[in-house]
């Protein structure tokens, strides 16, 4: 296509805007000074609030949720750096052996009571537990994290109205007595 066939293209399509604005355009002469102005302002007020609900109100409320979604993320760092220093500390603790490791679990799960029902059975540990709080179970995986270094490699648990009830199976570390 030329540069004429490029410009005839526009100008048609100028020529048709014209054409379906100008009862508008006869419109707006038709009104009076006064008018005018109320629907230039009513415009304006129409622009400026979409430009806010479009704009400015979404950022507002980023900029506003930050600080708190910073003090979110803060927090999960300082948790995640504890738990690497404890896998760090865990990593540097003394090899313990298959009897300790077996001791330990059974100690923890003793500690328990009745909730709690161990399974023993070469390097791999089955506790199963019923009804169990949520500190009780955090406690004794710590237990038997620190005393036994078991590692939980899989877990089965569900939570009712009295606790957790279910299994979790633990790998024994230097379990060849």
């Amino acid at each position: 296509m030329s540069a004429a066939g490029t410009t005839s293209a526009g100008s048609a399509a100028g020529e048709g805007l014209r054409a379906a604005l100008a009862p508008l355009r006869a419109r707006w002469q038709a009104l009076g000074a006064r008018e005018r102005r109320l629907v230039t302002v009513m415009a304006w007020v129409l622009g400026l609030t979409l430009l806010w609900l479009v704009a400015v109100a979404p950022a507002w409320r980023i900029v506003a949720g930050a600080p708190a979604r910073l003090d979110e993320l803060d927090a999960q760092l300082l948790q995640m750096q504890r738990l690497a220093g404890e896998v760090r500390t865990l990593r540097g603790a003394p090899a313990v052996g298959g009897v300790q490791a077996q001791a330990a679990v059974k100690g923890a799960t003793d500690a328990l009571g009745g909730a709690a029902r161990l399974t023993l059975g070469g390097d791999r540990a089955t506790v199963v537990f019923t009804n169990v709080s949520g500190t009780q179970l955090r406690e004794w995986l710590a237990e038997v994290r620190g005393a036994g270094r078991a590692r939980a490699v899989e877990a089965n648990l569900t939570r009712g109205p009295q606790g957790y009830s279910g299994t979790v199976v633990l790998a024994l570390s230097g379990s060849n007595p």
